[in-house]
């Protein structure tokens, strides 16, 4: 395989990170769409948002496994392999903390006087902003191990 071949399968790994953080937006956007219904919430129409952002995700994931696969048997090149990996389990711990959180935030309207739920809405944002720290420094890692030349 060529170096463009090569540069262009890196291209696709930040194409694809972009639109995982447009499917986070959507979904946000949609999550916080479901709580204006409220007290009576339209679950269905909130469901086949989560539905659609499901296939999205599993979309974008299933090209990056193919990516991580290629760097690893293609190129020769298991660090970015391993870069890939940790990437995916930071973006699986991100989805599930952003599903406790919609959950969270949900609680917290329904309950405006539980201070428990108004706290951990607050750590889960923590905990998220974290995640995505750690997620910016693990492509950090790639985008410069990626650019080493052999």
């Amino acid at each position: 395989m060529s170096e463009n071949d090569f540069k262009a399968l890196v291209q696709r790994l930040y194409a694809l990170q972009a639109e995982r953080v447009e499917a986070y937006r959507l979904f946000e956007a949609g999550h916080q769409a479901y709580l204006n219904t409220g007290p009576h919430y339209d679950f269905i129409q909130y469901r086949q948002l989560v539905h659609e952002i499901t296939l999205a995700f599993n979309s974008i994931s299933k090209e990056i496994i193919q990516m991580k696969d290629r760097f690893h048997e293609v190129y020769g090149r298991p660090d970015l392999s391993e870069h890939i990996e940790k990437i995916q389990e930071m973006e699986k711990e991100k989805l599930e903390l952003t599903a406790r959180l919609q959950i969270a935030k949900q609680n917290a309207l329904d309950h405006p006087g539980v201070e428990a739920h108004a706290q951990e809405v607050q750590e889960l944002k923590h905990k998220i902003i974290k995640t995505m720290e750690a997620i910016s420094e693990i492509l950090q890692d790639f985008k410069y191990d990626s650019e080493e030349t052999e």
